[in-house]
């Protein structure tokens, strides 16, 4: 009995880092992503409700625009995949959502969305062509347009927090 156990053991390890590898990349992509979204929900609560509405100037996205359009390229971007976004999301309202909790929770709600898709794009499927309307690349490029879009604004969201005094709650020494 202890024999078979200890076999069987074996053989899950085995078939679950096969596994692994063969999602190596969207794996890898997932991991990054989930440490960029979760850099950025720590700036959006580290800024005041007050702060939401700080932009750098004319024309230029507010905090809290910023953050809700990050959560609109999550769902615009998986959508060009092929994953709709959820029922109860009203792409054409996403901007529209004020208040801090609010935004924050639009945010998470996104960024769950779009790392429970990334491993459901299965490799064979990495050089099919997409139609993303400002550019036509395959689905892994996707990916990682998905990857760095969040990682762009998070660079922007650091730029807005400390024009007003915010430290990245990760840097805090």
């Amino acid at each position: 009995m202890k024999k078979l156990t200890l076999t069987m053991a074996v053989m899950l390890i085995v078939a679950f880092s096969c596994y692994a590898q063969d999602n190596l990349t969207q794996n890898t992509i997932q991991g990054i992503l989930a440490s960029n979204q979760g850099q950025v929900i720590q700036l959006a609560e580290a800024f005041s409700e007050e702060q939401y509405d700080w932009r750098p100037m004319d024309g230029v996205n507010s905090v809290r625009e910023a953050l809700l359009h990050i959560a609109g390229g999550n769902y615009f971007l998986a959508s060009k995949m092929g994953f709709a976004p959820p029922e109860d999301v009203d792409m054409m309202k996403l901007g529209e959502i004020t208040g801090k909790e609010n935004v924050i929770a639009a945010l998470r709600k996104s960024n769950e969305f779009v790392l429970e898709k990334i491993p459901m794009v299965e490799n064979d499927t990495f050089g099919e062509e997409v139609d993303f309307g400002f550019a036509r690349m395959n689905k892994l490029g996707g990916l990682l347009v998905i990857m760095e879009h969040n990682g762009e604004h998070k660079g922007q969201l650091i730029a807005y927090a400390r024009s007003n005094g915010v430290t990245p709650p990760w840097s805090v020494q």
